[in-house]
């Protein structure tokens, strides 16, 4: 007897909003990844010396480059805010019997988010 397989159309994930979302925060990963391998490179090139970093630089100012970035930052604010918006479902907490609102979970990390974010602003700038 030959089981009976269904057959799922290729673009399946199009149909629902929710899926859709769900694939490009699992696609974000791939830029995720490549951008923190463009950070390790350079830094290796710092290591290299002052003309090895410049010339890394100088490659980082491209259009394909600059392209790069700009993708890699849309789909980590997509990643970080999709997950931060998953996080009571992720984990639940309790006080006492009742469950704890979604919103104390969710927004005391975008409050982080926004500190740190200020903090790394500041250094940038004034150093």
């Amino acid at each position: 007897m030959k089981p009976y397989v269904r057959k799922i159309p290729t673009g399946w994930w199009l149909k629902r909003s929710s899926y859709l979302l769900f694939m490009l925060r699992e696609l974000s990963c791939i830029f995720v990844g490549g951008y923190a391998a463009l950070f390790l490179m350079m830094i290796r090139n710092l290591a290299r010396g002052p003309a090895e970093y410049e010339a890394f630089m100088a490659m980082l100012r491209s259009p394909l480059a600059i392209l790069f970035h700009v993708v890699g930052l849309a789909f980590a604010l997509l990643h970080t805010i999709t997950w931060f918006n998953l996080t009571p479902k992720a984990m639940a907490v309790w006080k006492g019997e009742e469950r704890l609102p979604a919103a104390m979970m969710i927004v005391p990390n975008y409050v982080a988010w926004i500190v740190v974010s200020g903090v790394v602003t500041w250094v940038v700038l004034a150093g």
